[in-house]
C-alpha cells in the first residue's frame, strides 16, 4: 500500500509536457482480445429491487459460472443463500432474481473463469455497502434523502468562469480542536451552523459563506480502500486516491459505517447544506486506476477487461499506481459515464473533477460533459491534463492538456501559471515570478490570458506550454497549490528561507492576486487564506490530522491574509473583466504594457479595455510586481480609483489616484479602475 500511494502523489503532481510516444503507445495484442466483447449499457447493473422481487445482473462475458452469495450481516457471517446465474451471451451478462424485496441484506458475486473460480466481489456498481465495502448492501435510497431533497439544487453557473473552487479533505477542514465543530472529520460537519474558533471567528460552512467561494472540491468521498471502517479509533488518515467501491460514500466519513444507509444519508445532508448556502458541490473522481490489481472488483467481476496492459500481459502503469484503466474499452467507458451520471442524479453533485485525466481518451470525456449537460447545464468538471507514466493509449487521443480544444466543456489546471509564479512544484528551494525570478514574465502571461491565443504573448518563451491549448477560458484552471506537493505557505518558507514572515506573507497575496485576476476558472487549497502550513510535509497523503488539519487560531493569526482573500474574491465576482468567456473578448480587450523585462524583472502590466465582458468599468489596470525591492510605472493620467496597492485591497475602492509614476511596492500588485 506504501507504494501504491507514494505512486498517488506522483500522478497528481505530474504536468508540463506531453508525454512521448514510446513502444507502450501501440495496442498491445494482450489487450487486443477485448476488442469483440458484447457489452451492455443498461440501467439494472448490478441490483434492481422492484414490485416483482430483488433481481441481479453482472456483466462477465467470458465466466463460465457466476453466483450471488446472499447476507443478513455486512462484514461476518456465512452465506444465507447462494443463487446459480443465467448467462445471456448477447451482452455478456448473468441474471439471478428472488421474488422477495431483499432490504436489509447483503450480497456478493462470484465468477469462475477458465476453471479457477474466484474471490467475492460487491461488483463494481455496488451503490450501498457495509463496513470496509466488501459486500454491497440492499437499502431503500428514498427513505436516505433528506427533508426538501425533492426540491434541492445547487447554484446555477452561467459561464465556468464565474465559478470560484476551494479545495478540502473532510478532516483537514473540521478535524482540529480549534475548529469548533463536533463531528470532525465527517461529512455531516459541514451541516454545522455557528461554529466558532476560540477567538470567536467563523469556521467550518460559515467560514466558506463569509470567505465568499462558489464551490467546494472534496477529496475523493467515494468508498476507498486505505482507511479500516471498523476500527476508527486508530484515526487512520489517507487522501482517498485508492477507490474500492466508486458508486458509494466513504465509510470512515459518516457517524456509523456499519450502517450503509448511513453514509448515503449523511453525504446528502452535507450537500444539501452546502446548497442551502449557495455553494457547490465538485466531487474529486479517481477513474483512472483501482487501488488493487488482480483483487480489484473490476478484475473478480471481467478478468482483464477494464485495465490497459502491456504486451507481457503485466499491467500498464500510466497512473504510477499499479495500474490504469481502459476508458477507450466500450463498457469502462459506459462505466465511467454511468457513474458520474448517478452521482450527479442520486446526490445532486455538481462538478467533478478527474484525477489524472489524460488517462483516458478524450472520446470518454466528452461524453462524459455530454451526458452531464444534460442533467445540469450548471456541472463544471475539469482534471488534470496529464498522466504519471507512458500508456499504450496514444497521446493525441489521450485527455491531456494540449489536447483540451478536442474536448468540449472540459477544463484542464493550469501548470504554466502553478510553476511560472511560485517556482516548479518539484523543487522546494526554487522560486517563482511572485518571489523574485527573472525570466518568467511570459509564462506568466500564458496563465494570464488562460492559455488562449492572444498577439502580445509569445508562446515560444512559455516554461511549460509551447502554444496556445485552449480554445476558451473556460478550459483553464487556475491554481498555486492545492493538496499535492507543499502549501504555498510551505513553498514560500522552502524558497524564500531568509525572508521575513511578513515578505512572505505578501508573496502569497500576490501570488494569489494572480490567480484571481487571470482569465480562466481560479482555484485554491483549503487554509491557503489563513496561511495554513503542513510543517514543511511534501506528500501528506498518510499524515496524520497534526500535520494536515487546519489550525482555526491561524484565522486570527492572519486576520490581514483572510480579509484580504475575501475581498479578492469580491473583487472577481464584482468585475466581469475578470471572468472573460471567449478567446476573442481576452484578445481584444486585454492589453499588455511594453516593459523590457531584460532591465526590468518581475514587472508585469496590463489593462482590460473598453468595458470588458461588459464591466462597468471601461478600464482597469492591473500591476504586478515579483521584485525583491519596489519598481515604478507610469500610469496614464486620469481619475482613477485605487483597488489594490501595498497588501490591501477594496473592489469598492481604497482611495484615488491621478495616475503618472506610481510606486509598487516588493511582492505586491497595483490594481486601477476607472
Amino acid at each position: 500500500m506504501n507504494k501504491f500511494i507514494l505512486g498517488i502523489s506522483m500522478c497528481a503532481i505530474a504536468g508540463a509536457s506531453l508525454f512521448c510516444a514510446s513502444e507502450m503507445n501501440a495496442q498491445s495484442n494482450f489487450d487486443s482480445k477485448f476488442n469483440n466483447y458484447p457489452t451492455y449499457n443498461g440501467d439494472d447493473l448490478e441490483l434492481t429491487v422492484n414490485a416483482t422481487g430483488t433481481h441481479f445482473r453482472l456483466w462477465s462475458p467470458k465466466a463460465e459460472a457466476a453466483i450471488v452469495n446472499l447476507y443478513a450481516q455486512g462484514a461476518n457471517g456465512e452465506p444465507l443463500k447462494t443463487l446459480d446465474m443465467t448467462f445471456h451471451p448477447d451482452n455478456g451478462t448473468w441474471t439471478a432474481s428472488v421474488p422477495e424485496q431483499l432490504y436489509g441484506k447483503f450480497y456478493t458475486f462470484r465468477i469462475k473463469q477458465d476453471g479457477k473460480w474466484y474471490d467475492e466481489t460487491p461488483g463494481v456498481w455496488a451503490k450501498a455497502v457495509g463496513v470496509n465495502g466488501n459486500r454491497a448492501a440492499i437499502i431503500r435510497f428514498n427513505d436516505t434523502d433528506p427533508q426538501g431533497w425533492e426540491t434541492d439544487k445547487g447554484p446555477v453557473v452561467n459561464n465556468f468562469t464565474d465559478v470560484v473552487l476551494y479545495e478540502m479533505h473532510h478532516r483537514d477542514f473540521s478535524m482540529d480542536p480549534s475548529s469548533g465543530i463536533a463531528n470532525k472529520g465527517k461529512f455531516i460537519a459541514m451541516t454545522e451552523n455557528g461554529t466558532l474558533s476560540p477567538d470567536g471567528l467563523k469556521t467550518g460552512i460559515d467560514h466558506l459563506k463569509e470567505l465568499g467561494v462558489t464551490h467546494v472540491h472534496i477529496l475523493p468521498s467515494y468508498d476507498y480502500n486505505s482507511v479500516d471502517e471498523a476500527n476508527l479509533q486508530l484515526n487512520t488518515y489517507n487522501w482517498g486516491y485508492d477507490p474500492l467501491n466508486y458508486n458509494a460514500p466513504e465509510g470512515s466519513y459518516s457517524t456509523n459505517p456499519s450502517d450503509p444507509a448511513v453514509r448515503v444519508r449523511e453525504m446528502k445532508e452535507m450537500i444539501k447544506a452546502l446548497h442551502d448556502a449557495g455553494i457547490g458541490v465538485v466531487m474529486d473522481v479517481v477513474y483512472n486506476h483501482t487501488a488493487d490489481n488482480d483483487g480489484s472488483n473490476f478484475e473478480l467481476t471481467a478478468p482483464g477487461y477494464y485495465h490497459r496492459h502491456r504486451e507481457d500481459g503485466s499491467y500498464s502503469d500510466a497512473s504510477g499506481c499499479g495500474n490504469e484503466t481502459a476508458s477507450d474499452r466500450q463498457q469502462m467507458r459506459d462505466y465511467i459515464i454511468n457513474s458520474v451520471k448517478y452521482w450527479a442524479d442520486e446526490y445532486h453533485i455538481d462538478g467533478f473533477r478527474f484525477d489524472l485525466m489524460a488517462i483516458h481518451d478524450t472520446e470518454t470525456m466528452n461524453e462524459v460533459a455530454k451526458a452531464l449537460k444534460q442533467i445540469n447545464p450548471s456541472i463544471f468538471v475539469y482534471g488534470e491534463g496529464w498522466t504519471a507514466g507512458d500508456s499504450p493509449l496514444v497521446p493525441e487521443r489521450r485527455a491531456l492538456k494540449e489536447n483540451v480544444s478536442k474536448m468540449d466543456g472540459i477544463a484542464v489546471f493550469s501548470d504554466d501559471i502553478r510553476d511560472a509564479v511560485k517556482g516548479h512544484y518539484s523543487n522546494a528551494e526554487d522560486r517563482g515570478f511572485a518571489t523574485g525570478k527573472p525570466g518568467l514574465e511570459e509564462t506568466v502571461k500564458i496563465g494570464i490570458v488562460a492559455s488562449t491565443a492572444h498577439p502580445q504573448v509569445d508562446y515560444s518563451k512559455g516554461a511549460n506550454s509551447k502554444f496556445a491549448y485552449a480554445k476558451s477560458p473556460e478550459m483553464i484552471v487556475n491554481y498555486v497549490s492545492c493538496h499535492d506537493d507543499l502549501t504555498l505557505t510551505d513553498k514560500l518558507k522552502k524558497s524564500m528561507p531568509d525572508a521575513s514572515e511578513a515578505d512572505r506573507l505578501a508573496a502569497a497575496k500576490l501570488a494569489q492576486t494572480i490567480v484571481f485576476t487571470s482569465q480562466g476558472t481560479p482555484f485554491m487549497f483549503a487554509g491557503e487564506e489563513v496561511f495554513r502550513d503542513k510543517k514543511g510535509v511534501h506528500n501528506s497523503y498518510k499524515s496524520p490530522d497534526s500535520i494536515n488539519a487546519i489550525d482555526w487560531h491561524n484565522k486570527k493569526v492572519y486576520a490581514d491574509q483572510f480579509n484580504y482573500y475575501k475581498n479578492l474574491i469580491e473583487l472577481r465576482k464584482s468585475h466581469p473583466a475578470f471572468r472573460m468567456t471567449s478567446a476573442a473578448q481576452i484578445a481584444k480587450h486585454l492589453k499588455f504594457d511594453k516593459i523590457n523585462s531584460a532591465k526590468t524583472p518581475n514587472l508585469i502590466s496590463y489593462s482590460l479595455v473598453d468595458h470588458a465582458n461588459g464591466d462597468k468599468c471601461n478600464e482597469i489596470k492591473v500591476v504586478f510586481n515579483g521584485a525583491d525591492h519596489a519598481q515604478t510605472v507610469d500610469i496614464k493620467k486620469g481619475k482613477w480609483t485605487v483597488i489594490a496597492h501595498d497588501g490591501q485591497i477594496d473592489a469598492n475602492g481604497l482611495g484615488t489616484s491621478n495616475g503618472g509614476k506610481i510606486s509598487i511596492p516588493k511582492y505586491s500588485a497595483l490594481i486601477l479602475a476607472r
